[in-house]
């Protein structure tokens, strides 16, 4: 027990320096265009269909994860949530890629769905920052043994990191009419 409250305490700044670094970054290279830096590069526009599906996947496998641990499966729950994990690094990837290389696309609707569409960004974006630590704290409980804690903070983590991957679909799906415009 003491080994395993060791390491946790070992990935405890680790943590802290991703759950600040990652957001950081990202708002960095969300307004960095590759071409303002001389690089003849074009713009990678197949990108938001492909990462909104990756979103939607996400949902489905933490789903599916609930669902085996729920079911005693311990090891298909910890193999779905490596692949969640997976997924949500990729998504990134592509996400700060295509923001890279392309014109942020503005929302064009109007009226109540433009308040809508706001509300569930904001709280996309200000859930998507909150869920790192989450998932990364969840992770090394689940990875130190520590089960009790583990699904103390799950109860949390779950629902958010579902939202993220819901409303990045929702997201996605509203201001699909205005890509290209």
């Amino acid at each position: 027990m003491e080994n395993n409250n060791i390491l946790e305490k070992k990935y405890n700044i680790w943590i802290t320096i991703l759950s600040i670094a990652i957001p950081l970054v990202v708002a960095i290279l969300f307004k960095v265009k590759l071409k303002d830096f001389g690089f003849d590069v074009k713009p990678l526009s197949f990108l938001p269909p492909i990462y909104a599906t990756i979103n939607g996947i996400t949902a489905i496998v933490l789903i599916l994860a609930v669902i085996s641990i729920s079911k005693g499966k311990r090891k298909l729950h910890e193999n779905l949530m490596k692949f969640a994990i997976a997924l949500s690094v990729a998504f990134l990837a592509m996400y700060v890629a295509y923001h890279m290389t392309s014109e942020s696309t503005k929302y064009g609707g109007q009226g109540v769905t433009r308040i809508v569409y706001f509300i569930i960004l904001i709280s996309h974006i200000s859930l998507s920052i909150i869920v790192i630590p989450l998932v990364l704290v969840s992770y090394v409980r689940a990875l130190s043994e520590r089960f009790d804690k583990h699904k103390q903070i799950t109860k949390y983590t779950f629902p958010i990191w579902l939202y993220v991957a819901v409303t990045g679909v929702i997201v996605y799906i509203m201001i699909f009419p205005y890509y290209a415009n």
